[in-house]
Parts: structure tokens; C-alpha cells; sequence
């Protein structure tokens, strides 16, 4: 699990087959090697690798057939690009975004881009898949970055987030053109609620648990309330 505040810069390089070496280029990148060990997980672009080797200033990782076919991994990457990187969170740690999964739904694309005098303003087009769990002033992560939905046109799949200075200079957002493809993962707590409230899952079947009998109590109980 992840909280979408990234704490450095890196490469990844292709090594050939599913593998990846991924290194820390900005100058916080100690902050994820100064204890990483094999096995950690590291999110790399909003997608949660395991650390398979630790080199002195990065780590080598393996993405599975999924993982390729979700997310911007799978594409044709013949030369080192920089992704946004994040240690697995800490019990007791801050968590100043959201919850993030290192889950990616899938990909989206970015239309445009533009700077104004307090942020950078970004749209991005999301699949059906993805956009139904985006809501306005809600959360949702873009190459593993915690960002707060300004606005949203659900008839075109599009929504646009504020970025502060601070978080576009220090991610690779900055270097982001239009058509640029971006991971993108919707808030885990919108996935719930929808298998709660689809009346074709295991949570709904019986009369307490019907779309119709969705009460107080039911969701005291798992946790809504």
C-alpha cells in the first residue's frame, strides 16, 4: 500500500523480457534506498513492483503479463524514461494523499496541459473502466500521484486536476506532452462501495443486503459509518 506522494525521480531501462532496472536520478532518492531490501514493494509510476536485486542506487523488477497489459509498462520502451517512485507505506507513517493500491486500473491519456498563475492545470481521458469511480473532488492516482479531481465530464470520460508547483516540478509530470499515456488507478474505497451495492455479488444476497436494504446498520458494518 501507498499514500500517492511520491519521494524521488528515477529511470527505468528495459533489460530485456519482463524485467526492469529502475534508478533513483533525484537527489531525495535516498529515502527509498536506505533500507530497500529484496522483496520490498516500490511503486513505479502508480504500478507496485518487488525489488528482485538491490543496486547501490536503484533495484532491478520483474512486471508480470498483467501488469504489462494494464499499464503503460507494456508499451514499446526501447529507451530509459523517467517514472515516479514510492516505498510501500509504513505502519504509523503519515498518510498524506490517499490510499493507494499500486493496483492500476488502466491507461489514460493526456489532452492538455496549462500553466496558470497558482498551478498547472491538466486533463486527462480516462476508459469507462476506469471512470466510474472518478468523482469530482474526489482522489484518484496518476502515475502514482495523489491528485484531487477539480472537475469531471462523465459524458467524455474526462477530468481535470489542479497540480501545485511543488508536485509538478518534482514528478514527471513536467514532462508529460499531449497524448502522453499515464497509469491510472481510481479510490480503492469506490470499489467497495460498488461491490456492495451490485446486486449480483456475494455481499448482496440476501434481503438485508439488497440494493433495496442498504440501511444504516449495513454499513456501520462494514465500515461506512
Amino acid at each position: 500500500m501507498f499514500t500517492g506522494l511520491i519521494q524521488a525521480l528515477g529511470t527505468m531501462e528495459p533489460l530485456g523480457g519482463d524485467s526492469w532496472q529502475i534508478t533513483c536520478v533525484s537527489q531525495p532518492g535516498e529515502v527509498i534506498m536506505q533500507d530497500l531490501a529484496y522483496g520490498d514493494s516500490v511503486a513505479v509510476d502508480g504500478v507496485c513492483l518487488t525489488v528482485e536485486k538491490v543496486l547501490k542506487d536503484g533495484f532491478i523488477a520483474t512486471a508480470s503479463p498483467e501488469t504489462l497489459r494494464r499499464t503503460t509498462l507494456g508499451g514499446e520502451q526501447t529507451q530509459q524514461r523517467y517514472v515516479n517512485l514510492e516505498a510501500s507505506l509504513r505502519v504509523g507513517s503519515k498518510v498524506g494523499g490517499h490510499f493507494v493500491m499500486g493496483h492500476v486500473d488502466g491507461i489514460g491519456r493526456l489532452l492538455v496541459a496549462e500553466q496558470t498563475a497558482s498551478s498547472w492545470e491538466m486533463t486527462f481521458i480516462a476508459s469507462e473502466a476506469i471512470a466510474r469511480y472518478i468523482v469530482p473532488k474526489g482522489s484518484i492516482a496518476v502515475n502514482g500521484i495523489s491528485l484531487t479531481v477539480a472537475a469531471y465530464e462523465p459524458e467524455l470520460s474526462q477530468f481535470k486536476v489542479a497540480v501545485i508547483p511543488l508536485t509538478y516540478a518534482e514528478t514527471n509530470l513536467r514532462y508529460l506532452v499531449s497524448g502522453s499515456l499515464v497509469n491510472l488507478e481510481g479510490d480503492i474505497l469506490g470499489k467497495y462501495v460498488e461491490k456492495f451495492l451490485d446486486p449480483g455479488s456475494s455481499h448482496t444476497t440476501t434481503d438485508e443486503t439488497s440494493m433495496d436494504g442498504i440501511t444504516p446498520a449495513f454499513l456501520a458494518e462494514h465500515g461506512y459509518l
